[in-house]
């Protein structure tokens, strides 16, 4: 298991100013709470990850493309379109049948918004954050995700400086798909790493 990175500033404050401010609009009647979630969930769980699916389709049915992807992932899905704050420095981390990788970020939650848009509250729960270094086994499975045995899991820290996005392998039986329907079955988890693209349904359930 290997785990990178370092950090070099203590977490920002603007989420709870966030927070607080959210937390006050709600008191004076300004928001509904609900919608507040609703927001969040659309930009956690379907249009923030969906900008990471098309990176990750495209580079499935683009060979060259999927080199300039793993050789320089700033680069590469800058090609498309997106780029931006949180993503200044993207490695991309290719899951094979002998390796499969996950992202975490130790210190706080650093995360590529450009591709998977907001972080998850689990991701940023220290729970995840501290367990996922030591057991990264039994956190996948828990997540429901079994690793094979045989198959070696490599932790990476995100850091102020460097976001990653894990490029899932593409399920089999999926050879003649369109690149849309291929982006429909790439969830923000298979990115992050706790989860695999699956054919049976057009997108996973994210965990929340």
């Amino acid at each position: 298991m290997k785990h990178k990175g370092s950090h070099t500033e203590p977490p920002a404050e603007p989420a709870l100013r966030i927070k607080a401010l959210e937390s006050l609009l709600v008191e004076k009647g300004i928001i509904d709470p609900g919608a507040v979630d609703e927001l969040i969930d659309l930009f956690e769980s379907r249009i923030g990850p969906r900008n990471g699916a098309k990176v990750v389709a495209h580079a499935w049915v683009d060979p060259l493309y999927k080199r300039r992807l793993l050789q320089n992932g700033t680069g590469a899905i800058a090609e498309l379109g997106f780029t931006g704050l949180q993503g200044e420095d993207m490695v991309v981390l290719e899951n094979t049948p002998q390796i499969h990788n996950v992202v975490v970020c130790t210190l706080c939650s650093c995360y590529p918004w450009p591709t998977l848009g907001l972080p998850p509250s689990w991701y940023r729960a220290a729970p995840y954050r501290s367990r996922i270094v030591i057991e990264p086994r039994k956190v996948l499975a828990e997540l429901g995700l079994e690793v094979p045995p045989h198959v070696e899991v490599r932790v990476w820290d995100s850091n102020a400086e460097i976001r990653y996005l894990v490029l899932p392998m593409r399920p089999e039986g999926t050879e003649s798909w369109s690149e849309e329907r291929l982006a429909a079955i790439v969830s923000r988890d298979s990115m992050v790493g706790t989860a695999v693209p699956r054919v049976e349904a057009r997108a996973e359930p994210q965990t929340r």
